[in-house]
């Protein structure tokens, strides 16, 4: 995903796997992100995306992005959605599809805030 996005012309930082919420959230705010993106195979998604969301938040954070992918039941989308996650995408979906998601969505965060 981070390649496809650095491909698709965007700056990308990659903090690896096995972060907590607190360091996701620290990074994005020390470097400006527009977008926080999180792919998830393990499960946690429903502990990790509110939490988050919640940091980010605290952290005045409200005009970044939030989305992610990976193995996320649909059931759970619309509680994600309600915790403020914009998107999330099942495994195959296009490259390009979620580069042009992060394209669009980023401005409209910015005017919506």
């Amino acid at each position: 995903m981070a390649r496809a996005l650095r491909d698709a012309g965007m700056e990308v930082i990659y903090t690896g796997v096995h972060q907590t919420p607190e360091q996701v959230v620290e990074t994005a705010l020390q470097e400006d992100a527009d977008v926080i993106g999180l792919s998830l195979l393990s499960g946690a998604h429903n502990y990790l995306f509110p939490r988050i969301a919640e940091l980010m938040r605290e952290k005045g954070m409200d005009d970044v992005l939030l989305f992610g992918g990976g193995i996320i039941p649909e059931a759970d989308v619309p509680g994600l959605q309600k915790h403020g996650v914009g998107r999330i995408f099942p495994p195959g979906a296009s490259l390009d599809d979620i580069a042009k998601y992060v394209r669009e969505a980023v401005p409209a965060k910015k005017v919506a805030k």
